[in-house]
């Protein structure tokens, strides 16, 4: 940036460099230690190591270096270097569940805004129709496009395949997924969504949570069994006051946690309320940093306690 002098950027550069440039550049990639580079610092001078994603070898004939164009982590995998960026947008992989936001509806899709580089594809084969029914789309069907999914519809659904530039092919072909109606999105990186098999969530405090996997959190009061209908079906009468005090709180204590860097899981994500809720603050009370700083520190230490429990 402009306003910052050469100086501290160059003493920036340097100071990171140092902890990195090693000799023995196996041992010191082979420790438990995480290296974080900025863009131009050196990686390594050894000519024996593959550059990766992040990195590109300086100009030098006489001795080539491995510099890092990124902001991020070194990451070794054998002889290949590579370097992890701190933030990032999404990069889907089949089988991944999202939320995401209807933003155009097109020719026999939608496209769809789910904080990957480029819009998702939503097709109007991929989507359920009105009661289940399995049947080929129709001219009539493409008509009524509007009636099942517009613009500013919130869904959750499931990544079918990725097209060649990179966008992402969507499907709701299961009740489970469709439009959701009443509730909270949260945005947090989608580096801090742990992976697991499921990502739909029936917590026990009176609420349920979708975690997908593009970063997109969605929280909503709790959905009667056997009421899963693709969205076509939804409830939107007032939610009582005690339930969106709920939903309030696994908001700021989603937001909170995301902040302070915690993997977010349902365990990591209740344990949040959990703590909230013994330490008898207001929902409101966890915008406060120093609030929301103790109970993620609480929450750390109570995975970290979970963790060594399970592996004795």
């Amino acid at each position: 940036m402009s306003h910052i002098s050469n100086n501290v950027c160059i003493r920036l550069t340097s100071d990171v460099s140092s902890q990195l440039v090693d000799k023995s550049i196996e041992a010191n990639y082979s420790s438990k230690d995480v290296k974080y580079v900025l863009p131009g610092d050196e990686i390594t001078s050894d000519q024996t190591f593959m550059r990766g994603h992040g990195t590109y070898l300086s100009a030098n004939d006489t001795d080539k270096q491995l510099i890092a164009s990124i902001a991020g982590i070194v990451e070794p995998i054998n002889r290949l270097i590579s370097v992890r960026p701190l933030r990032t947008r999404y990069n889907g992989e089949i089988g991944d569940v999202i939320v995401g936001r209807i933003i155009e509806v097109q020719n026999k899709r939608w496209k769809v805004e789910t904080n990957s580089r480029l819009d998702s594809v939503l097709q109007l084969s991929g989507v359920n129709l009105p009661g289940g029914e399995l049947r080929r789309k129709t001219a009539e069907d493409e008509i009524s496009m509007r009636n099942y999914l517009k613009e500013g519809d919130i869904i959750s659904a499931e990544v079918q395949n990725i097209f060649e530039d990179g966008a992402l092919g969507l499907h709701t072909r299961s009740l489970k997924y469709g439009k959701l109606g009443q509730g909270i999105m949260v945005r947090v990186s989608p580096s801090l969504i742990e992976r697991r098999k499921n990502h739909f969530h029936k917590l026990p405090i009176g609420a349920n949570i979708i975690l997908g996997n593009n970063g997109f959190v969605w929280i909503s009061q709790t959905v009667a069994e056997g009421s899963e209908s693709g969205g076509h079906v939804l409830d939107f009468s007032d939610i009582p006051l005690q339930e969106r005090e709920i939903m309030s709180r696994l908001r700021n204590c989603t937001l909170g946690l995301a902040k302070h860097k915690v993997m977010l899981n349902d365990t990591s994500v209740l344990y949040a309320f959990e703590i909230s809720v013994q330490l008898a603050y207001h929902p409101k009370d966890l915008l406060m940093p120093e609030v929301i700083a103790l109970i993620a520190e609480q929450t750390r230490h109570r995975l970290n306690e979970f963790e060594r429990m399970d592996v004795n």
